[in-house]
């Protein structure tokens, strides 16, 4: 029985050991896979590998049939050359009647046969002493497989006939062809395994190479995977080689530098939207709940007043925002015709009615026509007029010209106001920018419509900046009498 006071037994712990295996096996399985995924017919290093082993095989077996060719065809003449000579030494005996009944052979001769007319055998060497005449082999060198006439290769048989005093003979000298054959045997073996190895040597070199080429290349595509939607402030590796790859890598770096500004442009645009809305919603709120428990009618008729000043400001502070998304989404003004800006800015100034200041428009005829969108052009004038308005002490002056130099069409909106630092006149076109004696909600304004302008301009193949003047300030125009340029460009 067991011992009750014996401490339980533990379970046996599993056998690890078992693990190991199993381990090595699903890591087998992932390296074939990993290799199997390289050795894919569609990546590029594959491709490139392929191609580089075919091109170097097709080369070296039209090599080697070439040498063979030579090879053959040099052999075969020295074999028949000495056949030749053979021949035509016995040729000489029989015409001189002297023909021996049993022929010495020649240096690298295998065999002489002399037959008459009639096919006797007339002269012999040793090796076909007692045997019948050989075939016909007509009247020039001719390779032929003997070895049924006891011959052990393939032999190169030289015809020669000769006048006797008893009549025609015909020589026949046969050289053997072993040697020939042995060497072209060897020489296409040597070739086969000289092609193979050259063929494995560029097909490991191109694939190391290919890979160490690609490597930056597989970097960057890991780095691109890896960026998310908040990780743009990451960049791509960027190699220290002066080719295409590290273009490739500096343009994708461009790219993620124009996308980190435009994600921070966009947060920035809504987080001072939200801003600017949230102000005079409150004030708006604030002055529909006052006229709505107030008892004095005259309170109430106020506070609905300025509820309807604060709608409007809302509903223009509306309007610039959509322009403002419209103008960020679009590669261009959309259609565009033939625009008079001396008439546009005629209708510009008189549609506006009275003004806090006059303004002096140097407008002529024919001094500026571009292609542009009407609509949009107008608003870039609107809003410059506003600004100047805004800001003149005593009036406003707009000039009309066209640049000799360039053909541009430059328009000048000048007043007379404090001016503006250097050092703001960039900034004045960003996004809800007020300078300091601009910040009043009320006559300031949202800080849009300046960069509203740059942008209509900047999608009419135009500038916008300011121009140092003695006094005041100046916003000038330039817009190219041929039209936006297209999309893309």
């Amino acid at each position: 029985m067991a011992d009750p006071a014996a401490p339980p037994e533990r379970a046996a712990p599993p056998d690890r050991a078992a693990h190991g295996p199993r381990r090595a096996a699903q890591r087998l399985r992932r390296a074939a896979a990993a290799a199997v995924a390289r050795l894919a017919p569609g990546t590029v290093r594959t491709r490139t590998t392929l191609a580089a082993c075919v091109g170097v095989a097709v080369v070296m077996a039209v090599a080697s049939a070439a040498v063979l060719l030579v090879l053959r065809v040099n052999l075969e003449h020295t074999v028949e050359a000495e056949a030749g000579e053979q021949a035509r030494a016995v040729a000489r005996l029989a015409e001189d009647g002297r023909l021996p009944g049993q022929v010495t052979l020649g240096q690298g001769t295998d065999f002489v046969q002399v037959t008459d007319a009639d096919g006797r055998v007339l002269a012999a060497s040793p090796n076909l002493a007692g045997r019948p005449a050989l075939p016909a082999t007509g009247d020039r060198a001719r390779s032929f497989d003997l070895r049924a006439h006891g011959l052990e290769h393939r032999q190169r048989v030289t015809v020669v006939t000769a006048a006797t005093p008893t009549g025609p003979v015909t020589v026949r000298v046969g050289a053997s062809l072993h040697t020939a054959d042995t060497a072209e045997d060897l020489t296409t073996v040597a070739l086969g395994v000289l092609s193979a190895v050259l063929v494995a040597t560029v097909g490991l070199l191109t694939w190391r190479a290919t890979g160490r080429a690609l490597r930056p290349v597989e970097a960057i595509r890991a780095e691109v995977a890896a960026i998310g939607e908040g990780g743009l402030g990451r960049r791509v590796p960027e190699p220290g080689s002066d080719d295409e790859i590290a273009g490739l890598a500096h343009t994708m770096n461009g790219m993620l530098d124009r996308l980190e500004a435009a994600g921070t442009r966009q947060r920035r645009f809504i987080a001072d939207a939200s801003h600017e809305l949230r102000s005079p919603l409150a004030v708006l709120r604030t002055q529909l709940e006052v006229a709505h428990t107030h008892p004095d009618p005259d309170v109430r008729a106020a506070m609905v007043a300025g509820a309807l000043q604060d709608t409007d400001r809302l509903q223009s502070l509306a309007t610039d925002l959509l322009l403002l998304a419209r103008l960020d989404t679009t590669a261009g003004p959309g259609p565009v015709q033939p625009v008079d800006l001396a008439e546009l800015l005629r209708d510009t100034v008189a549609g506006r009615g009275p003004q806090p200041h006059p303004v002096d428009l140097d407008a002529p005829d024919g001094a500026g026509t571009v292609d542009g969108n009407p609509l949009w052009l107008g608003r870039l004038l609107t809003n410059l007029l506003d600004n100047a308005q805004r800001h003149a002490r005593t009036g406003v002056t707009v000039r009309l010209r066209t640049d000799p130099a360039t053909g541009e069409a430059v328009v000048d909106v000048t007043d007379d106001g404090p001016g503006i630092p250097p050092a703001d006149r960039d900034r004045v076109f960003e996004r809800f920018t007020r300078l300091d004696d601009a910040r009043s909600r009320d006559d300031g304004g949202a800080g849009l419509g300046l960069a509203i302008a740059r942008d209509i301009a900047t999608l009419h193949g135009g500038t916008l900046r300011i121009e140092a003047t003695a006094s005041g300030t100046t916003f000038r125009t330039r817009l190219p009498a041929d039209g936006p340029p297209p999309p893309g460009r």
